[in-house]
């Protein structure tokens, strides 16, 4: 037995029970799929600012950060007191408020794309909403996507992952749902162009710093030519903001490449770390979802959109007072310097180490790439140019390593009190600090070295 899985084993006693008990109940004994782990999951009891303690007290900074979610980090004081406050005066309304209003009106003052807001629960409903205003405002039915961008999980958005030979995840999914995406390479403005041009096309969505947050780089002028190709055919652009929005920049990454689509998805941070996603965008294709005095118009034109809990209470409270904090630009100036330094560093273990590849990524968020030599040799690593096929051999879920090294690297870093996203990277929040990098470089070399000791490196 590895000398990883026995420590892990040795320190989490408590959540392998609970992990025994959960498998009566839920399907692989979790409730998403990222927190699969064999043998079993750590189970958090608290969090606080950039760090979480499990239930066998055991503390670790933390990279996951809610799935991206937690640009604050965990627990910020003033949406503490927000929810709080608002839970005094309820949960659900079941009625419009005044809380509401104000949350769509922060969107629309930090997006440059949002001229009218529609809230949602999660960003898996905002994406499907994006694509149907769409399909309904341009009267056609094909999306276009690329690979790996991860845009959801309905029907419309089942993945392809850069493995060879590997075909879309899509059990369950009718084959005429299927029949009406096409999938496409990324950074290819020309196939993008002669594909668009069959007039066929409703949409195109993308994540707009590449598929994943940023697993194969989006190339400079990339979003540009997108925006130029999908106005001249009339193609609705939708940018997938639910990581990147008001994590990048204050505007999302449509700011930052003063880039503008014509519909945006929120998720993650526009909640303030509840529950709560948006499509935000032009007022004429939100408008496919609006009431007009014309019941031809409203029994079959018209998108319903329902949702018990769109916009409850306390998802907006926390909603407004995230966005209101983050509105200065600080939060993401702090996690984005964060971010750089711990690249560097991390690089700078890779070379003590003699280890191959790259610690890369851009704003608060890093991809491993390890063992494998980069394409573009010689490179800034902080800025490397990790391709498509790289990926594809060297395995997009492992971050370049074998499954047994990765498994063993997952289990070493949390025995050393760092919660990455398994072997594939992490994001960070404006509460991490130089401590907890410092802590996490010392953790990542002990880690790596033993790696090697034990020939799990190649």
């Amino acid at each position: 037995m590895s000398s990883f899985l026995e420590r892990y084993e040795e320190l989490h006693p408590n959540s392998r029970d609970l992990y025994e008990r959960a498998k009566k109940f839920l399907p692989d004994g979790v409730t998403h799929d990222n927190r699969r782990q064999l043998p079993f999951p750590i189970y958090v009891g608290r969090a606080l600012g950039s760090k979480k303690w499990d239930v066998d007290r055991n503390e670790y900074i933390d990279y996951v950060v809610g799935h991206g979610a937690l640009l604050l980090g965990h627990s910020r004081p003033e949406i503490v007191a927000a929810v709080s406050n608002q839970m005094t005066k309820g949960t659900h309304y079941g009625a419009s408020s005044a809380l509401e209003m104000h949350w769509a009106s922060w969107v629309n003052r930090l997006v440059p794309s949002a001229e009218k807001v529609r809230f949602f629960s999660s960003g898996t409903e905002a994406t499907l909403m994006a694509i149907r205003l769409a399909r309904a405002y341009t009267g056609k039915d094909k999306l276009l996507r690329f690979e790996d961008h991860f845009d959801g999980w309905h029907d419309y958005t089942c993945h392809v992952h850069m493995e060879p030979g590997k075909a879309p995840e899509a059990p369950g999914v009718p084959a005429a749902s299927l029949s009406t995406v096409t999938i496409v390479p990324q950074n290819d403005a020309t196939l993008v162009d002669k594909t668009l041009s069959s007039g066929e096309f409703a949409a195109l969505i993308l994540e707009p710093t590449g598929p994943s947050w940023g697993l194969v780089p989006i190339k400079d002028g990339f979003l540009a030519d997108l925006r130029e190709i999908t106005r001249r055919h009339n193609v609705v652009l939708i940018f997938d903001e639910v990581i990147t929005g008001f994590r990048v920049a204050v505007g999302g990454a449509q700011e930052f490449y003063n880039v503008k689509p014509d519909l945006t998805t929120l998720g993650k941070c526009v909640a303030g770390g509840l529950p709560g996603a948006a499509v935000a965008g032009r007022a004429d294709i939100m408008a496919m979802i609006e009431f007009r005095d014309d019941e031809r118009w409203n029994s079959t034109r018209r998108i319903a959109h329902p949702g018990t809990f769109n916009a409850n209470p306390l998802s907006a409270a926390a909603g407004v007072t995230g966005l209101q904090i983050l509105s200065s630009g600080k939060e993401q100036e702090t996690a984005n310097a964060l971010g750089a330094r711990l690249r560097k560093r991390l690089n700078d273990v890779l070379d003590r180490l003699g280890i191959p590849g790259c610690v890369y990524g851009d704003f608060s968020m890093f991809k491993f790439f390890v063992t494998r030599e980069c394409s573009q040799r010689g490179c800034d690593r902080s800025a490397c140019t990790v391709t498509a096929e790289d990926i594809r051999k060297a395995g997009a879920r492992t971050g370049g390593l074998s499954a047994e090294a990765a498994r063993n690297f997952r289990w070493g870093m949390l025995n050393a009190g760092i919660d990455f996203m398994g072997s594939r990277g992490g994001m960070l929040s404006s509460a991490h600090t130089e401590e907890d990098i410092d802590r996490t470089i010392a953790a990542f070399e002990e880690v790596l070295g033993e790696l090697q000791r034990e020939g799990l490196l190649k």
